[in-house]
């Protein structure tokens, strides 16, 4: 989360862009087909007839049976504690060029681990772990087509956590942690979120393994299976959804009804309000929907998005609708995969892909039916709108 100043990260870091990515697994391809010839070593490789093509990777049968077996697949995909089994999730489903239908496979794969099997199911520290493992795998990896939409299921599931920022992730002591660890202090606050599922574990994408040297980037995977209208459309919808259900928490002030500014010690206890972290949230969740067509505008600048009508068209398709905030304040406490599976409102007016459009309409209609005061709900408005035009323009 953002600490309330403009800390972004500023564009000293550069990602290389998906063809110079092609050409440089190509380059590494060739170099390795050489050795191999070299050395007689057998691997799985199906070798493409052409001299130019990589070869494709064949995913053997009882990795996608593991799509059926979601305990098997938690299982497969965490790296425990300490990180140690990180090798073998990167084996199991780090592969750019699945035969087949292996890519689609390889994405059920991560569902089933990752994934709440059933609405009201909270998360479990090995799923959180298995989610904090996938996202460390393909950071930085190109993601195969076909595959992408899984790995969209899967980031929609931890919608609160993968929108969260701290300042520092120096507290950070492990991939994920339980429930337990991530309670509200005396204060009602966590650096987990806010309104979290009493029994839920998190993965805590802040970690960074000092031994491994494991560390994870949503932004960019997001960045990468957000060139699948498919995928940008089942992210776009879990951070409305998202949206919807955070303000409908939130007090007739737009404020955290859990707030307490008695019992703590620290600085922080003294600054805050219950307001410092609504607007903290409400600035990421707009920000990650305002990065969503940033990606998409460099897509269709790269060319990896060849004809954006026919994209905006598909994306259309597949969005499910619009999210509402409820005209009362809501009291639940529902698990994560919960916020992403909301139903629907009724069908999405506007523009779809005008973000800002679809934010600033929900916002305004809630705070019409809450009677918020006008200037509590104007600062809200310019916070919303700040940030979704930040996360168009900024550069990462």
């Amino acid at each position: 989360m953002h600490d309330g100043g403009d800390t972004e990260q500023s564009e000293t870091e550069t990602r290389p862009s998906r063809l110079a990515r092609l050409r440089r697994h190509r380059v590494l391809t060739s170099a390795t087909a050489l050795a191999l010839a070299a050395t007689a070593t057998a691997v799985p490789l199906v070798m493409a007839d052409s001299t130019d093509t990589p070869p494709c990777h064949h995913i053997p049968a009882s990795t996608r049976a593991l799509a059926k077996d979601p305990t098997a697949a938690t299982r497969a995909l965490d790296p425990g504690d300490d990180m140690s089994r990180l090798p073998a999730v990167r084996a199991l489903i780090a592969h750019e060029r699945p035969c087949g239908d292996g890519a689609k496979a390889l994405g059920a794969v991560v569902e089933a681990a990752t994934r709440a099997p059933d609405p009201g199911t909270p998360h479990t520290v090995a799923q959180a772990r298995a989610a904090y493992a996938v996202v460390e795998v393909l950071d930085w990896a190109e993601v195969p087509d076909g595959m992408s939409p899984g790995v969209a299921r899967m980031l929609a599931d931890y919608v609160v956590d993968e929108a969260r920022y701290l300042s520092s992730s120096d507290d950070a002591t492990g991939p994920a942690v339980t429930a337990e660890q991530a309670a509200p202090d005396t204060r009602g606050w966590t650096a987990y979120g806010r309104f979290l599922a009493p029994g839920e574990a998190h993965p805590d994408f802040e970690y960074r393994d000092q031994v491994s040297g494991a560390e994870t980037h949503t932004d960019r995977l997001i960045e990468e299976v957000a060139r699948d209208p498919e995928a940008f459309a089942i992210l776009y919808d879990a951070e409305r959804a998202y949206f919807a259900h955070y303000l409908e928490r939130l007090t007739d002030r737009g404020g955290d009804p859990d707030f307490r500014p008695e019992g703590g010690t620290s600085r922080d206890a003294y600054t805050s309000t219950a307001t410092t972290w609504p607007d903290n949230d409400l600035q990421d969740i707009a920000e990650r929907i305002g990065a969503l067509m940033k990606h998409r505008a460099a897509h269709t600048r790269d060319g990896v998005i060849p004809d954006v009508v026919a994209f905006d068209k598909a994306v259309a398709r597949r969005t499910r609708g619009s999210y509402r905030a409820a005209s009362r304040q809501v009291t639940s406490r529902p698990p994560m995969g919960d916020i992403a599976g909301r139903p629907v409102s009724g069908p999405l007016r506007g523009e779809p892909t005008d973000g800002r459009h679809q934010l600033l309409t929900v916002l305004d209609a809630w705070a019409e039916a809450r009677d918020v005061p006008e200037a509590r709900a104007s600062a809200m408005r310019r916070i919303v709108d700040n940030a979704y035009v930040r996360g168009v323009w900024l550069k990462y």
